[in-house]
């Protein structure tokens, strides 16, 4: 049994080292590629006149400005759509905040007599409960405050 699970996991290693190894090959090949590119680029960039030069590494510098504002632009689209939600889920939360700290108040109003500070009696019912009891979301905090006092 021992035998048998360290070489199952002696394959589970082999087998993500192999995926591993045919990833960065993959990334290597990718790399050449790119590399044999600028490579050509710059044996042109060589052969061209020192205006044509010019030109050509302008025209490389707005690529690679625009490509890169490009990518800025995309990312900012990201995180105002991230502060959208934000706010939304912050606005939810303040209204349950609000609305467990008004039901607090309705509890503590409910809890206090007429006639000042004499406690109400309450009557209570026994009754013998099994299992998980039913609630609405919105009784959710009178439920807690009942559970606490």
């Amino acid at each position: 049994p021992v035998l048998r699970l360290l070489e199952t996991q002696l394959q589970e290693q082999k087998r993500e080292h192999e995926e591993e190894m045919g990833t960065l090959r993959n990334k290597m090949e990718l790399m050449q590629e790119e590399l044999e590119k600028q490579q050509q680029a710059f044996l042109q960039t060589l052969q061209l006149s020192p205006e044509a030069q010019v030109d050509f590494g302008l025209q490389q510098e707005i690529t690679r400005l625009t490509n890169e504002n490009l990518d800025l632009k995309e990312l900012l689209e990201k995180l105002e759509k991230s502060e959208k939600q934000m706010k939304k889920q912050l606005k939810t939360y303040r209204k349950k905040v609000q609305d467990f700290e008004a039901s607090q108040e309705t509890v503590t109003e409910e809890c206090k007599s007429p006639e000042g500070n004499i406690p109400m009696a309450v009557q209570r019912k026994e009754k013998n409960f099994q299992g998980m009891l039913e609630y609405y979301k919105e009784d959710e905090p009178r439920l807690i405050q009942n559970l606490i006092t």
